[in-house]
């Protein structure tokens, strides 16, 4: 029963991979990639003071987001202070150079990627006291930073009737985002031609997500993820892991239980380029919390009967508004005997399944909430001393009807995901 290890590794080389070289009696087939020369690397795991990792989707721009790191590590010779010549990486701390955390869980012996992304700056800071020790900080962002540095015009073979998925991928090669760091599904909606403007290759790939009504984003290993609508509508039936104040799950340190009207929506109006606009409401939800509007227009569907489902969908999923737990925080994973705690918070990641649990007073004793729901965000900060993890967790993006399912198999409460 021991607390995990942070792992860290910084990559001087350039490009987007992860994958270190590969040299022929040297490397490991399968782990490294083939290359001339060896990547310069600097393992800091010993070096590391403090680790923040902040990962997660917004729920009102209906996005996952840019996810940031901060590593702080022990720097007594400065050999990762930038104007040092001396120190042995002279000439490599550049920006948007790679670095990856992991964790180990000493219970299995089991390794898990945290975060992986691109170095924006380093912060030297020299010791002013006998005694103390000089330190660098190192900030970085996922591949997201890539994303909106890339830009698109014309994608190639971005064809009318294309399946989202196979869009995403041209876009994905229109910059050369290597094949490996690509998890892509297949998608259900059907695309008009590639619009041919100048964009991002970030916002051509949300504005394909939002067409599909699924999900793009970085996965804690560096590679992107496109989940169509299926998968998204679907996977909150997969086993949910139960935390809980009562001894019937992993315990918690804190939970936040939350009843506004932020993620109410009534109408939707929801436009597809040359198409006229479709737009669903619900007067009743209307009459109850006034009216919330939703909009999105240049979507890429190819029908209007896409676009009003697109709506539709939305709004029955958005219409009513119940206490949520908004985040569960995981007790310190250096508590003796946490190990399903520590199994948890290295992982369970976007679109698991949780239930929450948690007893509070009323006028007769007490009463127990309790929610199933998604994690839609990750955060750990880390130091020697000290590990939190927090999930942040929302309902699911479409409140779909799963046949057989207590939480979401309700008729008349859930719908089917069209």
């Amino acid at each position: 029963m021991a607390a995990p290890t942070v792992n860290c590794i910084i990559n001087f080389s350039s490009g987007a991979s992860f994958g270190q070289a590969m040299i022929i009696g040297s490397g490991v087939f399968g782990v490294n990639v083939f290359a001339d020369s060896a990547t310069v690397t600097a393992d800091v795991s010993d070096q590391v003071q403090a680790v923040s990792i902040q990962r997660g989707r917004n729920a009102n721009a209906d996005q996952f987001q840019a996810g940031t790191a901060s590593v702080r590590i022990a720097d007594v010779n400065g050999d990762f202070n930038p104007e040092n010549l001396s120190s042995p990486f002279a000439g490599l701390l550049a920006p948007l150079r790679k670095i990856t955390i992991t964790a180990t869980n000493n219970n299995t012996n089991v390794v898990t990627g945290l975060f992986a992304g691109y170095i924006t700056g380093y912060q030297y800071t020299q010791a002013q006291v006998v005694g103390e020790v000089s330190y660098t900080t190192l900030t970085a962002s996922d591949g997201f930073r890539l994303l909106n540095m890339g830009t698109v015009s014309t994608v190639t073979g971005g064809t009318v009737g294309q399946l989202s998925g196979a869009r995403v991928t041209k876009i994905l090669d229109a910059i050369a985002w290597p094949s490996s760091m690509r998890d892509i599904d297949a998608g259900q909606t059907t695309l008009q031609a590639d619009p041919g403007t100048s964009r991002t290759a970030l916002n051509a790939l949300q504005t394909v997500e939002t067409s599909e009504y699924g999900a793009i984003y970085m996965s804690p290993s560096g590679d992107v993820v496109f989940q169509d609508r299926a998968l998204t509508s679907s996977s909150i039936g997969g086993t949910a892991t139960t935390f809980s104040d009562d001894n019937t799950g992993i315990q918690y340190q804190n939970v936040r239980w939350v009843l506004d009207d932020s993620l109410v929506y009534n109408k939707a109006s929801i436009t597809a380029t040359g198409l006229a606009s479709q737009v669903a409401l619900n007067q009743t939800s209307i009459d109850k919390y006034f009216l919330h509007s939703y909009s999105k227009t240049d979507l890429l569907m190819q029908t209007t009967a896409e676009a009003l489902n697109y709506a539709l969908a939305y709004v029955a999923s958005r219409q009513e508004t119940t206490v949520r737990c908004d985040s569960v925080t995981l007790l310190d994973l250096n508590t003796a005997g946490y190990d399903t705690g520590v199994a948890a918070a290295l992982g369970l990641d976007y679109f698991d399944t949780i239930t929450v649990k948690s007893t509070q007073p009323n006028s007769t004793g007490t009463s127990t909430l309790n929610k199933t729901l998604q994690i839609f965000g990750v955060s750990h900060n880390i130091t020697p001393t000290r590990w939190s993890t927090t999930f942040v967790t929302l309902e699911p993006i479409i409140d779909s009807f799963i046949i057989g399912n207590t939480n979401y198999g309700i008729l008349g409460t859930n719908v089917l995901s069209y």
